[in-house]
C-alpha cells in the first residue's frame, strides 16, 4: 500500500472540530495551545465553541484547519506513526497546502499559523467587498467553462477564471462579481447542470488576489524554513518537490492561481498510490477523490477513532 496524506481547504471547517482530538491526546492539544500562542488569542475557543460565523471568517477557518490537521498528525505520531516512513507524498487544496507543509517541517506549526492569518487578512483586503464574486459549475467541460470565462471577461471588461478544478465535474470559477455571474449564465446556456454562486468573502485563485500574492510573498521571506520530511505536490504545478525556496514561490503562485486539485488525485492514481488519508476536519476531498478516480482508497483522520483506525490499517 503506498499512501499519500492530503489536507482539507476552506469549507471544511465546522463548530468542534479537533475537540475529541484535543481531549484524547495531550500532544494535539498542544497543538491548539501553540496556535493560540502564535497568533495572541483564543483561537481554540472559538474552533470548538463558535460561533460559526466567525469561525468561518478566511482570517480565521485558515489557521483553525491548518490546527485540526497538525492535531490530528500530532495524535498519529504520539502512537509511534513516522509520516516519513509511511507517507509517500502529501498535498493540500488552497490553505490545505500549508498544513501539508508544516506537518512535513517546511515550518514550523507558530510560523503556519501567523502566515494562514497574514493570508487569510490579506486575501480579504485585495478587493473590496461586494465588488468580487466566485461560482461553482457543475456538469460542464473544461474547454467550455473556460471559453465562458474568456467570453464574460471580454465582455464585461473584468478578470474571470477558473480558480479551483476539483473534479468530479466541478469547476470553480472567480473573479469580478459583473464577469462571474455573466460567466455563469454562459455555462447554463453552454449546458451546465448547475452554476451556483457561492458565499464567499473575495474572489480566490484570480488575478484579482495580486495584492495578497506581495504580501505572501514578503510573509514567507520572512520565516525559516526547510526542507519537508515528505516532498509536496503543489496546487500550481502538480509536481512533488522539497526544495524550500521553490515551494515558497509555488505558494504565492497559488494566492492568483488555479487548484489543480482533479490533476493532483490523477497524479497520485499514475504514480502508485492507492491509498489517500485526508487529515483534518471533513471528508471533502475524499469525495472528490472516489469522483476522480475510484481505484484509490480513500480514509480520513479528524476524530480519535479515525486515529486507531489509520494505525491499524497503515502498520
Amino acid at each position: 500500500m503506498a499512501v499519500a496524506f492530503t489536507f482539507p481547504g476552506q469549507g471544511s471547517q465546522a463548530v468542534g472540530m479537533g475537540k475529541d482530538l484535543a481531549d484524547a491526546f495531550p500532544e494535539a492539544r498542544r497543538i491548539f495551545q501553540e496556535v493560540d500562542e502564535a497568533l495572541g488569542e483564543n483561537l481554540s475557543k472559538l474552533i470548538w465553541e463558535g460561533p460559526e460565523e466567525t469561525l468561518t471568517l478566511t482570517a480565521n477557518a485558515q489557521p483553525a484547519l491548518m490546527a485540526v490537521s497538525l492535531a490530528a498528525i500530532r495524535a498519529l505520531e504520539a502512537r509511534g506513526f513516522s509520516l516519513k516512513d509511511k507517507v509517500a507524498y502529501v498535498a493540500g487544496h488552497s490553505l490545505g497546502e500549508y498544513s501539508a507543509l508544516a506537518a512535513a517541517g517546511f515550518v514550523s506549526i507558530a510560523d503556519a499559523a501567523r502566515l494562514l492569518r497574514i493570508r487569510g487578512n490579506a486575501m480579504q483586503a485585495a478587493v473590496p467587498a461586494g465588488e468580487g464574486a466566485m461560482a461553482a459549475i457543475i456538469g460542464l467541460e473544461q474547454a467550455d467553462v473556460e471559453a465562458a470565462c474568456l467570453e464574460a471577461a471580454q465582455g464585461a471588461g473584468k478578470v474571470c477564471q477558473i480558480a479551483n478544478d476539483n473534479g468530479g465535474g466541478q469547476l470553480v470559477i472567480s473573479g469580478a462579481r459583473a464577469a462571474v455571474e455573466l460567466a455563469a449564465k454562459l455555462c447554463t446556456e453552454k449546458g451546465a447542470k448547475r452554476a451556483l454562486m457561492l458565499q464567499v468573502s473575495a474572489p480566490f485563485h484570480s488575478a484579482l488576489m495580486a495584492p495578497a500574492a506581495n504580501v505572501m510573498r514578503e510573509a514567507l521571506a520572512g520565516v525559516t524554513k526547510h526542507a519537508p520530511a515528505v516532498p509536496v505536490l503543489s496546487n500550481v504545478t502538480v509536481t512533488p518537490t522539497s526544495d524550500p525556496d521553490e515551494i515558497a514561490r509555488r505558494l504565492v503562485e497559488q494566492i492568483t492561481g488555479r487548484v489543480r486539485w482533479r490533476e493532483t488525485v490523477e497524479w497520485f492514481g499514475a504514480n502508485g498510490i492507492t491509498t489517500l488519508y485526508e487529515i483534518g476536519a471533513g471528508k471533502v476531498l475524499s469525495g472528490l477523490a472516489r469522483r476522480i478516480n475510484r481505484d484509490i482508497a480513500t480514509g480520513a483522520v479528524g476524530t480519535a477513532a479515525d486515529v486507531e483506525a489509520a494505525l491499524a490499517a497503515l502498520a
